[in-house]
């Protein structure tokens, strides 16, 4: 179990960067021209999609170990 936690903490530390990153090279990228509601509904919108994976990860950490027999 602890190295269950482990790893799924490790997986949301990663997921938090990489998704940062990503969405921050994508505003730079494909933003530079648009005005602030745009920018303002791109990071509304990638603040909050980044909650699905993580929440993924969540109920996979929730899952009880499996009995040994």
């Amino acid at each position: 179990m602890r190295l269950k936690k482990l790893i799924g903490t490790i997986l949301l530390i990663a997921l938090v960067l990489v998704y940062s990153v990503v969405a921050t090279i994508v505003a730079v990228a494909q933003l530079s021209e648009s005005g602030p509601f745009v920018h303002l509904a791109f990071f509304l919108l990638t603040g909050l999609l980044w909650i699905l994976p993580a929440m993924g990860i969540i109920k996979w950490l929730m899952i009880p170990p499996r009995p040994k027999n």
